[in-house]
């Protein structure tokens, strides 16, 4: 079986030039094949950031533990992966980049088989930070994969299936979530992974092989030893672990007025790890996290601008589907199928933005009209209201996701193309890291927000509700009328009426929190376009040289 796996794979011509396919895979293997291998890891693996989201309430249940204990499921995910990824590279430069990808593929799937047999929330939660652990090398690993096979010109074909991949996991994944839970069972949000998984690593174990470079690297660190940076990973796990705490469950904390000052002290282990950790990698030669990438201007301008453009998307993601089930009774499948037409847009404007970064076009301009699309998308679910109907949902989700695929790939061009080889492990790593560190901050910042807002427009929405009011007085008098028609009894009629007008109250004002959600989210993308402006000239193609203006 693997023969013939072998033979079906390497059976087509490449079509990269031989310069190019000296640095790359097995010279044979078309890279279109390889990309094809490598981004359905990287799919699964994203797909587990925000595909358990909907089924907290189903796997509370069936392990007997409280809904809100369940968070842990998706919290401890998020920190194992966020704690591996900027050390990725470090990983691939050791083991061999193929050797870690493979081996990253085989351990998420078996901590997956393991999350779908637990029988407990504790021993689910090991089974997350062990598949968390092994997801983080996925993304990074990937997307080097993705660069070192194409060449230069073609970086944006790359990027595009990459983007397939990383946009359009999160978007399918509550709705592959509420559908497996609703009508399967919530262990199989897990157990899907296992025949991908499996298929995955034997298809990359086929196919894929270290390109030259990476080979001498890998080699002369053995030589030197492995040198680990201890004192750099413990403080980075204490300072990813702070961080992705502190954004879980600062809104349940109350933030900074915490009473029992868990907020404030993981904001100073955070704040002054990630203090003491810069200081410390930047003076070591060999660091666990290499920093270096961020002196580079594209690079970080595209790292702020990635991760505040996934901040908006995991924001709008949950903030929509919330908005759909607690005011408009839907249920999770229901709500993820407003969020799914969207992904089709995604693939289509990735396809189409792909070709055009590959044929020399700026990817500046791609990332600002993404950046204003965005606005546009979220500013319009700003503007609705409880009489809507879910295809007035579904467009504006659509307009949102279009932008978000039209600046993914050619950010990824742009922030990569003035790395040298020797950091782009590195740089990959961090990329990814921001990346899903931008859902987690957009996610917690949209709660927060939600809460704070539905607090202040109860109250605004209170000073109108005076008995001076006619409109109050005209809305009492038919409730009343209507439930002294049902039951009979004047003073409980009385009581119906004013509850049936708090619940109103309470539903307008949870309205309008989520709508300025979408409002603030606009706003954020808007602001974003200034930092576009600060890049430098980004084309992908053989006659741009690194390093030019």
């Amino acid at each position: 079986m693997i023969g013939a796996l072998r033979f079906f794979l390497l059976g087509a011509k490449t079509d990269v030039p031989r310069a190019a396919a000296s640095a790359t895979m097995f010279r044979s293997v078309n890279p279109w094949v390889i990309a094809a291998i490598v981004v359905i890891p990287t799919f699964m693996e994203v797909l587990d950031t925000t595909i358990a989201n909907v089924a907290l309430r189903y796997i509370a249940g069936g392990l007997s533990a409280a809904v809100i204990d369940s968070e842990w499921v998706i919290t401890s995910y998020l920190a194992a992966n966020a704690t591996i990824l900027p050390i990725s590279g470090w990983l691939s430069s050791r083991l061999g980049r193929r050797n870690y990808f493979i081996g990253s593929i085989v351990v998420f799937t078996f901590a997956s088989a393991l999350c779908g047999f637990a029988t407990s929330l504790e021993q689910l939660i090991c089974f997350r930070i062990l598949q968390g652990l092994a997801g983080g090398g996925l993304q990074p690993s990937s997307q080097g994969v993705l660069l070192d096979a194409f060449p230069q010109e073609k970086q944006g074909s790359a990027m595009t299936v990459f983007g397939v991949a990383a946009l359009i996991a999160p978007v399918i994944g509550p709705t592959l979530g509420g559908y497996l839970t609703v009508n399967f069972d919530w262990r199989w949000i897990f157990y899907i992974n296992i025949p991908i998984g499996a298929f995955a690593a034997l298809a990359a174990w086929t196919v894929l092989e270290d390109p030259p470079y990476l080979k001498l690297e890998t080699a002369e660190h053995r030589k030197a030893g492995w040198r680990l940076d201890g004192i750099g990973l413990g403080v980075l796990a204490i300072t990813v672990s702070a961080w992705e705490v502190l954004m879980s469950k600062g809104q349940e904390w109350d933030w900074f007025g915490d009473p029992f000052w868990r907020v404030q002290t993981l904001a100073i282990a955070f704040a002054v790890g990630l203090a003491f950790l810069f200081w410390y990698e930047m003076r070591i030669a060999d660091p666990v996290v290499n920093f270096r990438p961020l002196a580079e201007r594209n690079f970080l301008i595209s790292t702020l601008v990635i991760f505040s453009s996934f901040g908006v998307l995991y924001a709008a993601s949950t903030t929509l589907p919330n908005l759909l089930q607690t005011l408009f009774g839907y249920d999770a499948f229901a709500s993820g199928l407003v969020l799914s037409p969207s992904g089709i847009f995604a693939v289509a404007t990735i396809l189409i933005v792909g070709p055009l970064i590959t044929r020399g076009w700026d990817a500046r301009i791609f990332v600002a009209c993404g950046l204003v699309l965005i606005a546009l998308g979220c500013y319009w679910m700003s503007l609705m209201t409880l009489a809507i109907g879910p295809w007035q949902a579904v467009w504006p989700r659509v307009v949102m996701i279009i932008g978000l695929s039209m600046i993914f790939a050619p950010l990824n061009v742009a922030a990569f193309l003035y790395i040298p080889r020797n950091l782009r492990g590195a740089a990959v790593g961090l990329f990814a890291l921001l990346r899903n560190e931008g859902g987690s901050v957009g996610t917690s910042v949209a709660q927060t927000i939600e809460v704070r807002r539905e607090q202040f427009h109860t109250s605004r929405i209170g000073e109108f509700l005076d008995p001076l009011n006619p409109a109050v007085n005209q809305y009492l008098n038919d409730a009343h009328a209507y439930f002294y028609r049902l039951c009979g009894d004047s003073a409980l009629a009385d009581k119906m009426a004013l509850q049936t007008l708090s619940n109103e109250r309470a539903r307008q004002a949870a309205s309008l929190a989520y709508f300025d959600d979408f409002f603030i989210f606009a706003v954020v993308a808007l602001l974003l376009i200034g930092l576009v402006l600060l890049m430098k000239r980004s084309v992908a193609a053989k006659s741009h040289l690194p390093g030019a203006e």
